[in-house]
């Protein structure tokens, strides 16, 4: 019964999302107040319709109702209940389920924290919201419907979730990563309201700019979620393999870097207000690109979800509608846009646009690499495999002169910047990010150049960064020394600027290090065996048998010493699921601030000899330490006050009360 009132409830969250696309809309349209103020009602009611019927696929899940052919093939009685309660989005339903539940909180929070921004915006924007949740809602009743029945007969038992899924990295990684995905949808919305309102001024820019930073920083942490997974769970010892479920992620996170920047540009200095609304069409198309890859069947991927045909139409359909007719009003109302903002070639503006046009470039390499031998082998060319290779030397290229401009961007001024003046500060930048390049370099045994040019870029980054911050606290006296107190003065915008590029260029010390400077051994070992690697041995103490609650696993002991020292004990485990006759592995991982050791149990061999992979992975943990940094960057920029919309409210609300009070006549004001 309650299956079915799940299902009753998304029909229930289809109609109000076809409301909330009517009502708001022609109400703005007629300028017709009562209409308008429908939007944030109907807003609720979706998310709450949403919500009410998530819950009741999660209680079919925590209470083995293999009835729903859903639950029947992604979960079992075994399964441990914290698995059961996040098997909800561990297959294909049940994460569109997922999706659209993150859509309605995005929606429902438009609704109630854009008390500042006028109703006719918010009405236009809830409206484009409820027109996209139409596709989604329909799509999972057409094609996708996590409710569906096996009666009248069905199994006693499931099939269990996926062994890939079983861990803790794919707990947090989809609600993070659909956090961004989705968010983008708010961007997007914004965009449209404004071309449809033609109110593309500088205005939308700084309403829509608060909502992207928050769903950039989702996604940032989506992605450093999924890696982190799949380098401790797949056994690879990697970190990025350039899967296309990878890149269909990673190209709505460029574009929306370059959105986050355009947005900054727009709001301060009204300039490239078109350029800014094509971005954020093109980040929430590309998430929507993401999702078509994803879920068509298209992809093969452990990523992956494998559907029928049916449900890639369905959202090559979706895609061509919200992607097409957005790009044709654009074209409509782009010609319309006018930038007043003046600005000389060498100046902050110039300087970001260069900025946007690598960061752009990038995406089109990594939708050109994923797409090409999709398209190569569908015309009947053949299968063609465009690699890791091929994207790390194309982004070799883009990343260098995108750091360059990173780096001079924050310490030129707006409208006009003169060379001379930035030469004193880049040539120390340069002579310092350089130094302590080939220093750091020169610690190991072998000196990589390609370790050496991503660490000079990494300091770049960190010291122009520093030079800035000290430009804005350098007092106005003849000695030009600086002012600590005026440190106080700096915004949290501006604070959350400065953690996103220190954490790009923690991330990229990560990469560059573990890229030139990590050592993967494949060994064959018995009990008692040792091996040394970079200074660390690793002692083998063999093999035992362990019963879970749904597999049984050998677990490899593994000491490791350094000098007379011992300084880790790993266990390394390769699991059997009886119930999908899968082998899963999960390294044994001593994670440290310089290093992570890493082991993995491999096959066992004909004389009771175990393969086993041991690796030494440099700084790999500042990856995702700068990807954190990052997203808290973001985090500390959308706290700043002038985006905080329900003080805005109340203080203007507050300043009309007293103009009103001004205005009357003085026996009024004295009464």
């Amino acid at each position: 019964m309650l299956a079915e009132l799940g299902n009753f409830s998304l029909v229930m969250a289809l109609v109000t999302a076809v409301l909330l696309s009517i009502y708001p809309m022609w109400g703005a349209y007629k300028n017709h107040p009562q209409m308008m103020a429908m939007a944030k009602p109907l807003a609720i009611g979706m998310f709450l319709f949403t919500g009410f019927s998530y819950f009741c696929l999660t209680y079919a899940f925590v209470h083995d109702d293999f009835s729903l052919a859903y639950v029947a093939n992604t979960s079992s009685a075994s399964l441990p209940i914290q698995y059961k309660y996040t098997g909800v989005w561990g297959g294909h339903e049940g994460s569109f389920l997922l999706w659209v539940m993150i859509f309605s909180t995005w929606t429902v929070a438009v609704a109630l924290f854009s008390k500042a921004i006028p109703v006719k915006m918010v009405a236009r924007v809830l409206a484009i919201l409820g027109a996209i949740g139409i596709g989604f809602y329909l799509f999972m009743l057409l094609t996708s419907n996590p409710f569906d029945r096996l009666l009248p007969f069905y199994p006693i038992d499931g099939k269990d979730l996926n062994p890939l899924l079983q861990d803790f990295g794919m707990i947090i990684h989809p609600p993070m990563l659909y956090m961004g995905y989705v968010g983008f949808s708010v961007a997007f919305s914004f965009a449209i309201a404004a071309l449809i309102s033609g109110q593309l001024d500088s205005t939308w820019a700084r309403w829509s700019r608060p909502w992207t930073i928050a769903a950039w920083s989702f996604l940032t942490l989506g992605l450093a979620l999924g890696s982190w997974w799949a380098y401790y769970e797949l056994g690879w010892g990697g970190w990025w393999f350039w899967d296309p479920s990878e890149n269909a992620a990673f190209m709505p996170w460029l574009a929306g870097t370059a959105l986050m920047h355009s947005l900054a540009v727009t709001e301060k200095r009204k300039v490239f207000k078109s350029w800014t609304v094509f971005l954020a069409i093109s980040a929430f198309s590309l998430s929507l690109l993401g999702t078509f890859l994803i879920r068509s069947g298209v992809l093969v991927s452990v990523h992956a979800f494998a559907s029928d045909p049916s449900r890639g139409l369905f959202i090559l359909g979706l895609l061509a509608v919200i992607i097409g007719g957005s790009l044709f009003l654009y074209a409509l109302r782009a010609s319309q846009v006018k930038s007043n903002g003046q600005y000389t070639l060498v100046s902050r503006e110039v300087l970001l646009m260069g900025n946007n046009v690598f960061l752009t470039a990038a995406t089109l390499v990594v939708l050109l690499g994923t797409l090409f031998p999709l398209v190569h082998k569908e015309l009947g060319m053949g299968s063609i495999s465009i690699g890791a290779p091929f994207f790390n030397q194309m982004f070799t290229y883009l990343i260098v002169p995108f750091v360059l401009f990173m780096g001079i961007g924050p310490l030129s001024r707006w409208k006009n910047q003169s060379p001379q003046a930035l030469y004193k500060q880049l040539t120390i930048a340069f002579g310092l990010s350089l130094s302590a390049a080939v220093l750091i370099n020169l610690s190991y045994d072998q000196v990589s150049y390609m370790a050496v040019l991503g660490l000079v870029m990494s300091f770049w980054i960190m010291v122009t960064t520093i030079m800035e911050i000290q430009q804005r606290i350098r007092s106005q006296d003849n000695n030009q020394s600086a002012n600590f107190s005026e440190l106080k003065k700096l915004t949290r915008s501006h604070w959350g600027m400065v953690l996103g590029h220190l954490g790009f260029a923690v991330a990229l010390i990560g990469m560059a290090l573990v890229s030139a400077y990590s050592d993967e051994r494949n060994v064959r070992m018995a009990p008692g065996d040792k091996i040394v690697v970079q200074g660390y041995e690793f002692e083998f103490k063999g093999v035992t048998a362990h019963q879970g609650p749904n597999y049984t696993a050998d677990l490899a002991n593994v000491d490791v010493f350094q000098g007379n020292d011992k300084i880790a004990s790993l266990v390394a485990e390769k699991r059997f699921y009886p119930i999908q006759r899968n082998v899963m592995t999960e390294a044994g991982i001593d994670s440290g601030f310089t290093r992570d050791l890493f082991v993995a149990l491999g096959e066992q061999l004909k004389n009771g000899d175990w393969s086993i992979r041991i690796y030494v992975k440099p700084f790999i943990t500042w990856i995702w330490g700068g990807a954190f940094i990052m997203a808290l960057g973001g985090v500390l920029s959308i706290s700043d006050r002038r985006y905080r919309m329900a003080r805005l409210a109340k203080n203007n609300k507050a300043n009309k009360t007293a103009n009103s009070s001004t205005a009357q006549p003085l026996s009024e004001q004295v009464s």
